[in-house]
């Protein structure tokens, strides 16, 4: 990688692949939907515009194919105000794109990103002046299942020296990425060379056989805040060996997929106000239920004020607030929602759950 100008650039530069996402137009197998509503969906790009939306900047770093899906795929993230200026195209390898599958029981992804033009990503391509352009760097582990050049950049980007960014790191175990050969560990090895991780405390049973938080905690000491992600009990930060835990809100679920990535964008946009770490966790649990209210990848953050006041409430009114679609688009919402609408008494119908669970599935 080529050398860093000084001074950041962006408050937060997301490094990884997006693809174009296609949305059943009803529920149903694949064998039986007529037609698609045409999206996108990427857990670093997700985590750019959810940060763009709510005020802050934030520039994308990716590659894609010199196809119409490239186009659609830059054109619909610098919609969102996020800065594209860093994404590559790859006139030989296509641009990723997966299918959502809306089953009676759960959402199904399907993936056709093989040899994309994302997994041609490196240490040779990707120029440190763009990787270092923000207060803070954030990455996912799916970027190093994509191919080995995406490992070796990986590696790279977690080294600990002198100048780089804050490293913000969200785990993403995907199985379906990772070969029988493939060590699911390397990914906590990437995470002890960073300052931020989050990671889904199912996910950390899945891919390194650890029970819970504490466990997580013990096997990643080295980043200064490891945020574990517990479903909808809630999430716990440790910061040295303090916990500290904050309850999930009650949500009205319309589909789960890019929760995890809004409650990294929720975290992280708190974390460069300087907010206390249990508001931090609010923030994360709000922007998820931005996301899970919605049936795209992305939701729409509530105001900055809005969400500044639900982070506000008594633990008791943070308790029995429930949120359901829409609750966003609200005027005066956050009266209303806080006051009318106790866990239980929602005026919107759906599966309900609770913000911040980890999706598994992209």
């Amino acid at each position: 990688m080529t050398a860093v100008p000084s001074g950041p650039q962006f408050d937060v530069a997301c490094l990884g692949e997006s693809m174009v996402t296609f949305v059943p137009s009803q529920p149903g197998s694949l064998a039986d939907v007529p037609a698609f509503h045409r999206g996108i969906g990427g857990a670093e790009s997700n985590v750019a515009c959810a940060l763009a939306r709510s005020g802050h900047s934030a520039r994308w770093i990716s590659r894609v194919g010199g196809d119409g899906f490239g186009d659609h795929l830059i054109r619909a993230v610098a919609a969102t105000g996020v800065d594209v200026t860093a994404v590559q195209r790859d006139a030989d390898r296509p641009t990723g794109i997966y299918f959502k599958e809306q089953l009676a029981d759960r959402t199904a992804v399907l993936y056709y990103r093989a040899g994309s033009a994302a997994a041609a990503m490196s240490p040779e391509t990707v120029h440190r002046r763009d990787a270092w352009s923000g207060r803070i760097l954030h990455l996912s582990g799916i970027t190093a299942a994509l191919s080995p050049e995406c490992r070796a950049l990986m590696r790279s980007l977690v080294t600990r020296e002198p100048g780089r960014p804050l490293v913000s790191y969200d785990v993403n175990f995907r199985p379906a990425l990772w070969g029988t050969g493939d060590d699911p560990w390397l990914l906590a090895e990437l995470a002890r060379g960073c300052d931020i991780v989050f990671v889904g405390e199912d996910e950390a049973q899945d891919a390194w056989g650890l029970a819970d938080a504490a466990a997580i905690r013990t096997a990643l000491p080295e980043p200064a805040v490891l945020v574990v992600k517990q479903g909808s009990t809630g999430a716990t930060a440790f910061t040295g060996d303090t916990a500290t835990f904050v309850p999930a809100l009650a949500v009205d679920v319309v589909e789960p997929v890019g929760a995890g990535d809004a409650f990294a964008a929720g975290f992280l946009s708190a974390t460069l106000r300087g907010l206390p770490l249990a508001d931090r966790l609010r923030h994360g649990h709000v922007m998820a239920a931005a996301a899970l209210t919605v049936p795209g990848d992305l939701g729409t953050p509530p105001a900055r004020a809005h969400a500044d006041a639900l982070v506000a409430l008594g633990e008791d009114a943070w308790g029995t607030l429930r949120l359901g679609p829409g609750w966003t688009d609200r005027a005066g919402g956050t009266d209303r929602v806080a006051g009318t609408e106790p866990a239980g008494q929602s005026d919107r119908v759906g599966q309900t759950d609770r913000a911040g669970r980890t999706e598994k599935d992209r």
